[in-house]
Parts: C-alpha cells; sequence; structure tokens
C-alpha cells in the first residue's frame, strides 16, 4: 500500500506534492499507491503529524491528501478513529525528538516490509526496494519454506527484512522495534435456531464485503477457478448485477482438467455474468518458463506467488483490459475449516526420508519453528500469507486484489457455523446448488488443483535450473539448508519419471528459494 523513507527525531513538518508526502530537505518521504480504490490523508495538532493510508469504503468521497490542522483532543480522537477503519489501512506517526511509529491495520492485503540503517527506517510492499539491507539468510524461516510449514510472524527468509504483521506497530529511533499485537479473539461453533437461514446469512455476509468497498464494475474482474470459493463469491455477483461481472481465471491440468472448464462454463451459462472471460493456461504458461521474471534474476521475492508466470501473464491481461480491481475467493478454505478437536489432522509440513535436500542446519532450525510467531490474527494466519503472495504482481499491475472471505462478517459467520455446514465446505457446496448448478459443480468428483502443473514444472522447465543451481553452487548449499546430495537423488528421481507428488511437489520451493538468494544476496 505504501512505499516509506522515515527518520526520527527530524523536522516532521509534512507537505503533499501530488505524488508523496515529503518532510522539509526530504529527510522522510512516503510514496502510496496510486489507486482509486485507495485514499491517504495527515492530520497535525502542531506537533505530532498522523498520517493514514487505507482503502476507501463505499458512500464517501475520497479524502483530501493535504495535511490538516487539529488541536490536540482532536487529534487523538482522530487517531482512534483511524485505528477502528473497517477495511485496510496503515497509519504512520511522527513527532519532533521522537522515534517513528509504522501500524499495521487487521485485513493485510498488501504486505509492508521494513528494514533500516543507523538513521532511517524503510518500507515497501514490494521487497526489491529493500535488497540494500539484507544481510544474510534466516535459517529458521528458510526451514519452514522448504517444508511447507509456513508460520506467520515478523521474520522473512532475509535476515535485515522483517514483516511488519497485522495489527502490530514497528517503532524506530535508531533501533527497530516490532511489537505484536495482543491475540485477536474468536468465536467458536454456535447451535442453529430452528429457523435458522444460513443460506441467506451467508449470501447477506458476501453481499456486505462487496458493498463495504467501492467497486466500479466496468474496471472488476472476478476471479472464477470454477472452485467453491471463488464461485460463490461470483456468482453472488453476477446474481445482483446481470452482464456486468466479467471473470479470468488459470487453467489447470490433469484429470481435474475438462471439469474445470465445464463447471465453469456451466456457472457463467446459468447465472448472467459479463461477456469477458479471460483465462491463461498454467500448464502451456507454466510456473519457470524461461520468461518468468524469477528466472530471469529479477528481484521477485520468496514469498510472491509461486505460480508467477501465469499469474504474471494474466495480471498483464487483465491490465490491457482497464482492469484495476479483482475480487477472490482466498479465504474460504479457513472460513470453514475444521478444528483439530472436530477433525484430529496431522499439522503442515513434517519431515520425512523423502525429503533427502533438507540441510542439517534446516533440520536442527526447525526445533524451533514455532518461536517468534505472530499472535492470533483477526483474519487466518494462512489466509494472510496466501494474500501476501497474490498482492505483489497485481499491485504491479495497477490492479488491487479484494477478498471478500476476509471480512470480519465473514470471518464470524465461519466461526459459528455448526460443523456440518463447515465439513467438505457444505456451506459453498449447498449455495451453488441453490442457484440450480448441476452436482458436477456442487459435487465434482475429480480433484481440481494445480499438482498437475507443479509436477510439469519440476519434469521440464526446472530441470536445467536444478542442473545449473548443483554445478555452480548455491548460497542454500553454503547455509547448509539443502543438502546437495540428497537434491541431486530427488532431482534424479524426478527426472526419470520417479514423481511422488506428496514430497516431491516441495522441490518447487528449493528453486524459488535459490533463486531469490540468487537476486538478493
Amino acid at each position: 500500500m505504501i512505499k516509506l523513507r522515515l527518520t526520527p527525531y527530524a523536522d516532521t513538518t509534512w507537505s503533499w506534492d501530488g505524488t508523496r508526502y515529503t518532510t522539509a530537505g526530504r529527510s522522510s518521504e512516503i510514496t502510496p499507491f496510486q489507486h482509486p480504490m485507495l485514499e491517504h490523508l495527515a492530520v497535525t495538532d502542531g506537533t505530532r503529524t498522523l498520517l493514514v493510508f487505507r482503502e476507501r469504503v463505499a458512500g464517501r468521497p475520497p479524502c483530501d491528501p493535504a495535511t490538516r490542522p487539529l488541536s490536540a483532543a482532536d487529534y487523538d480522537r482522530a487517531r482512534a478513529l483511524a485505528a477502528q477503519w473497517p477495511v485496510d489501512y496503515v497509519l504512520v506517526e511522527t513527532a519532533p525528538r521522537m522515534p517513528v511509529r509504522v501500524t499495521a491495520g487487521a485485513c493485510g492485503i498488501a504486505p509492508l516490509y521494513l528494514a533500516h540503517d543507523a538513521s532511517s527506517l524503510y518500507g515497501s510492499w514490494d521487497m526489491a526496494d529493500l535488497r540494500n539491507h539484507i544481510t544474510g539468510l534466516c535459517a529458521r524461516e528458510a526451514a519452514r519454506l522448504l517444508i511447507y510449514r509456513p508460520r506467520y510472524g515478523s521474520e522473512t527468509l532475509f535476515r535485515g527484512v522483517h514483516r511488519l504483521t497485522e495489527r502490530a506497530t514497528a517503532f524506530y529511533g535508531g533501533h527497530l522495534h516490532l511489537h505484536y499485537p495482543e491475540p485477536a479473539l474468536h468465536g467458536t461453533p454456535r447451535k442453529l435456531a430452528p429457523d435458522a437461514d444460513v443460506l441467506g446469512a451467508f449470501v447477506q455476509a458476501i453481499d456486505n464485503a462487496l458493498d463495504l468497498r467501492p467497486l466500479d464494475l466496468a474496471s472488476t474482474v472476478f476471479h472464477l477457478t470454477g472452485g467453491f470459493d471463488s464461485g460463490t463469491v461470483a456468482t453472488r455477483a453476477a446474481q445482483r448485477y446481470p452482464g456486468q461481472v466479467h471473470t479470468a481465471a488459470l487453467l489447470i491440468g490433469g484429470p481435474g482438467r475438462a471439469q474445470q472448464i465445464r463447471r465453469r462454463k456451466e456457472m457463467r451459462t446459468i447465472l448472467p455474468f459479463g461477456e469477458r472471460d479471460d483465462l491463461v493456461d498454467a500448464m502451456q504458461d507454466a510456473p519457470l518458463h524461461p520468461d518468468c521474471a524469477r528466472v530471469r534474476g529479477e528481484l521477485i521475492s520468496p514469498y510472491e506467488e509461486p505460480l508467477h508466470w501465469p499469474f504474471t501473464r494474466l495480471a498483464g491481461i487483465l491490465a490491457g483490459h482497464g482492469v484495476r480491481a479483482v475480487v477472490t475467493g482466498l479465504g474460504g478454505d479457513e472460513m470453514v475449516a475444521l478444528s483439530q478437536e472436530e477433525y484430529p489432522h496431522r499439522s503442515m509440513g513434517e519431515i520425512t526420508d523423502a525429503l533427502p535436500w533438507i540441510g542439517e542446519r534446516a533440520r536442527q532450525a526447525l526445533e524451533y519453528a514455532d518461536d517468534a510467531i505472530a499472535p492470533p490474527a483477526v483474519v487466518n494466519s494462512m489466509t494472510l500469507l496466501a494474500l501476501e503472495t497474490a498482492a505483489p504482481v497485481l499491485l504491479r499491475a495497477g490492479i488491487w486484489p479484494v477478498h471478500p472471505f476476509t471480512d470480519p462478517g465473514m470471518v464470524q459467520l465461519g466461526e459459528w457455523l455448526p460443523m456440518h455446514w463447515r465439513e467438505l465446505k457444505q456451506l459453498q457446496r449447498r449455495q451453488l446448488a441453490s442457484l440450480g448448478l448441476s452436482t458436477d459443480v456442487t459435487q465434482p468428483v475429480e480433484r481440481e488443483s494445480f499438482a498437475e502443473v507443479v509436477q510439469h514444472t519440476l519434469t521440464t522447465h526446472a530441470q536445467p535450473l536444478f542442473a545449473r543451481m548443483l554445478r555452480e553452487g548455491s548460497a542454500l548449499f553454503d547455509a547448509g539448508l539443502v543438502d546437495p546430495d540428497g537434491l541431486r537423488q530427488a532431482v534424479t528421481r524426478v527426472r526419470d519419471g520417479r514423481y511422488s507428488e506428496d514430497d516431491d511437489a516441495k522441490l518447487l520451493e528449493v528453486i524459488h528459494l535459490h533463486l531469490a538468494t540468487q537476486a538478493f544476496l
């Protein structure tokens, strides 16, 4: 949402020049992402200054960005109200002879990475802007990523670069202190009233989430994968705005591909969608294609979209049509997820003998994988990590993402629903069935995922990248995070046609981390 450089203890008289906020002598500057869905403002009581960067809400004109003077009491009220904003925001606070403060909202739609030197704090939604502040690799975070055991916290792959997590505050006065918030409180399943209209409540929650922001349907696309989450959101929008809701998706491979195409076609035929439907074939434009920015050595964060090339291709196509917002189904899995008490299951990310490439230092670091992570968030932490992967690609294309399933009303509805409404996504299935869609849509037989896309990538485009990595070396080898002999063994097995999805799919992360270390280090 913003890029910043803040110098504490310096002049804090801020002015807006039409592109950015700056202080006298440009000792500090903040550049907001310019977008019709966003706004920014600044207020000062003559000593303290509060700069607010946030999503707009519907029914309100955009704020005047010029700095406005307030009394000290009104300033305090403005600060309290700014933290109650119902959608995403970032707050920056400065005062003479005081450290600077940066606080994130609860939604986490765009990441904010932070770094510092001896005099200033730097921040950006694009990790590439902080490259010069990197001092090495964080073994614990690398280990989490290598075995697909992600944890939401301030640590990133690179020492010297930090993630500002939801509701957290960064204090900088020469040293950086990141303060986590109190744990977010969450509800538990409730007993339904005999006349409870669950689908009605679900539809109303979708409407509320979409109506909260000033979406311009002429420049908005709805992600319609054919799955339950994006499907329920997009079909509801098509019901409300006949002929105005355009769609887009990545096509998968494998047995589920034909089914995906059928399900999408049925949704678009039964519901009054708009004419335009932009598709990118992720098998044809597979990840790690030679034209992919990652492969070309560009500064692509290891947290960005794993399917970077096809996702970037789709974002470019949408931008070419004048699209400025994309509505997704991200967060739908977590909205209806079952707890360990309801459905005991193994935690995500385990080391097995089938992962011979995990280096000794990574294995040791995993003992502390759950240390230093953020407390429970308002939005599920796995959802927040997913949002972080999608945002940079879209922002570079001038597109702002909208995720209805992260709306507090949607989150709360999911927490309150009894297990039989959440199990196997019964909520989404029943909503789609209520629209007259067939069992091919509501009870699909084939699995639809990007597993076959990943396998295709690892058996084609990835092979020369692995060969070069093994031949020329890697910072991951040097740090003891990846074992080269174990990697060679796994790559040979995949090349010879003995691919095992459960374990070998994780090799994609090895390449992503290797390419990131090459570019950033």
